[in-house]
């Protein structure tokens, strides 16, 4: 995928400006958008997260999904993936989340990924994962959306 040297460069100035502009729910996620991030209805996009700067087109978000405080959505090294992380999913502060060469990493539907944590594989539907690398913490009965209390959440958390 070759781009041109404007391209690249205005996806590096949008990406600089969605990182600290206003907006979690709206400008950001326009101003992804326009780099290339496939955005699927309303997401939250937190303070200075980093999606993909050189492939953001790798980059699939749906309806429901919030990312945190300073985390990293990563596609590439030295070769592309691509991350889809599916609707109402909550990833904490500081995550890393890193395609592997060639395959498609995907988030399912109402996981949770915990503050600091490094995915680099999988995350099945519905499950809390956390740690470096992330593993399966507990089942996720109640999702962490916009509308979930935190107790409501905590709640709603099975043992594996």
């Amino acid at each position: 995928m070759h781009k041109s040297l404007p391209r690249r460069v205005a996806n590096r100035i949008l990406h600089l400006i969605a990182q600290f502009a206003p907006g979690a729910s709206s400008f950001r996620p326009f101003l992804h958008k326009l780099r290339g991030v496939k955005i699927h209805g309303t997401v939250f996009i937190g303070d200075q997260v980093y999606i993909e700067n050189e492939y953001p087109e790798m980059v699939e978000i749906h309806n429901g999904v919030q990312i945190v405080l300073r985390s990293i959505i990563m596609c590439h090294f030295r070769g592309t993936g691509k991350v889809v992380i599916n609707q109402n999913v909550w990833i904490g502060p500081n995550c890393v989340i890193t395609a592997p060469t060639g395959r498609t990493l995907t988030i399912g539907e109402g996981s949770v990924v915990a503050a600091s944590s490094v995915v680099t594989r999988d995350v099945p539907k519905f499950i809390f994962v956390g740690g470096s690398p992330a593993k399966p913490i507990a089942r996720v009965t109640v999702p962490m959306t916009l509308n979930t209390t935190y107790e409501d959440f905590k709640k709603g958390l099975t043992p594996l």
